[in-house]
């Protein structure tokens, strides 16, 4: 009988992160939606430090997500952490992805200030600001545009830029 529920737990276990089409799609929904975020955050639990960058973002952009919506310190310290370190780390290996710092941005516009995280705020800004129309593809424009567009990082005049 133990067997049989190990293999059952093997079996809801998440094979494939989810597409990056998917977490673009789902990542602006998941800021007010408690289901997503714990759908998203189990989805990419399998995404380890040696995969790549962007998906590990989306790890740590999630991890804070759930931060945000635990409702023991404890678990709001550790996944904001945890989120952290995993965007910091992808900025890291990948500084000159924009996708990346749109995420980064995003998140800390969003954290309290008490947090003190954030610093990167106006690099950011000035790097999507200066490299977005040299983005290739429209699908990355389309979600920093989209995450622009309600973003109180950026003012009337920078929006229309976009």
């Amino acid at each position: 009988m133990k067997l049989l529920a190990l293999f059952f737990c093997i079996l809801s276990l998440p094979l494939f992160p989810p597409s990056l089409e998917e977490l673009r799609k789902t990542f602006p929904l998941a800021n007010d939606n408690v289901e997503i975020t714990d759908k998203m955050h189990e989805s990419l639990s399998t995404i380890t430090t040696k995969d790549k960058a962007i998906l590990i973002a989306y790890k740590g952009a999630f991890s804070t997500l759930k931060s945000k919506h635990s409702k023991q310190i404890k678990d709001k310290k550790t996944y904001f952490k945890d989120g952290v370190a995993l965007i910091e780390l992808a900025i890291e290996r990948d500084a000159n992805n924009i996708e990346i710092r749109c995420l980064r941005l995003g998140v800390q516009e969003n954290t309290p200030k008490f947090l003190k995280y954030k610093s990167d705020i106006p690099a950011d800004k000035q790097y999507i600001l200066d490299h977005f129309k040299s983005e290739n593809s429209q699908e990355i424009k389309n979600f920093i545009k989209g995450y622009i567009q309600q973003s109180k990082t950026f003012n009337e005049a920078e929006k229309q830029l976009f």
